[in-house]
């Protein structure tokens, strides 16, 4: 199965849509509750529960997930109703419209759970309606509707922000060590439509840390990205360089990269790294170790982003 372990949890909906088409008799005898299998809608309800719950079985990629939310409607087929739906070739026909709204709060969406939910309660009322009715057919299965997951986070890389890395490292400025995690956060940036303008190496050093991260907010670059220097070593002093010159701290950034991390190793929680703004510029230092700094980012990439148009008074 596809690893998702790297997703952020979050809220994730689905709107889904099905059609079985059947005949007017079939329909009065619905409403007249005379099917030979007895009521229909309730049955084809629990049917959908069922099936949704059931996806990871039925579809082998799909993960096991919270379903936190789940229902499931049923309309008559109304030409007036449903033209936009299904398009004008429903207007002379009859049948039963199926809709479903579902939402679980997790790493990978519903969408599946929910179109399984609709096509299995078309297949239940097929089922209760074939003694009757010989012109069954089931159509239009589709999702109307998704929020959560890439589709959302989407939005905030429409915009190429300008950024710059700055590794803070006592070995690797004196050539002891080869940088790997300002590589990876770079290449990170440029995944997520960020444009990379600089790129430098300093020692753990305050006043050379400071001065670099002053010339790049004179030049307005719209964030800066440090690595290392956020542990408890007495060389250690990224954060409280950057600490000196914020004029906002957003704390929220810094828990959340903590908080993703934790999940992962029990490490992340001796990361002191801070996050915050100095005039128009977002800082964010990560930890030095290539593995702390991409689970830094994934924890709050592509929506860091905003920060940038809430500093230009853009609004929330």
């Amino acid at each position: 199965m596809v690893d998702i372990s790297h997703k952020k949890i979050s809220l994730r909906t689905a709107k889904a849509v099905s059609v079985i088409f059947c005949t007017e008799a079939s329909i009065e005898q619905i409403k007249n509750n005379t099917l030979p299998k007895g009521e229909l809608f309730g049955v084809a309800r629990a049917a959908a529960f069922l099936g949704a719950k059931a996806t990871p079985q039925l579809l082998p990629h799909c993960h096991p997930i919270t379903i936190d939310g789940l229902n499931i409607e049923f309309e008559y087929l109304a030409a007036e109703k449903h033209q936009e739906l299904f398009g004008e070739g429903i207007a002379s026909r009859t049948g039963i419209v199926i809709k479903g709204e579902a939402k679980s709060i997790g790493r990978t969406g519903i969408e599946m759970e929910l179109l399984t939910a609709v096509s299995v309660a078309a297949l239940e009322i097929y089922d209760m309606l074939k003694p009757i009715d010989k012109q069954l057919e089931i159509g239009h299965i589709r999702l109307l509707e998704k929020t959560g997951g890439k589709s959302d986070r989407a939005k905030f890389t429409q915009r190429s922000n300008t950024c710059a890395v700055l590794v803070c490292s006592d070995s690797t400025a004196n050539n002891e060590r080869i940088d790997t995690s300002g590589k990876l956060i770079q290449d990170m940036l440029e995944k997520a439509n960020a444009t990379i303008v600089d790129y430098k190496i300093v020692a753990d050093d305050i006043a050379a840390i400071q001065q670099q991260i002053l010339d790049w907010v004179k030049a307005d670059i719209h964030f800066i990205f440090t690595t290392g220097g956020t542990g408890l070593s007495s060389r250690d002093n990224t954060v409280e360089a950057v600490k000196a010159l914020i004029d906002v701290e957003a704390i929220g950034i810094a828990e959340v990269m903590r908080q993703y991390g934790q999940i992962r190793t029990p490490l992340a929680m001796m990361s002191r790294g801070v996050a915050g703004a100095i005039a128009q510029t977002m800082v964010v230092t990560l930890p030095g170790s290539a593995k702390g700094a991409k689970e830094s980012l994934e924890a709050i990439l592509p929506a860091i982003f905003h920060a940038r148009e809430m500093l230009e008074n853009k609004g929330h």
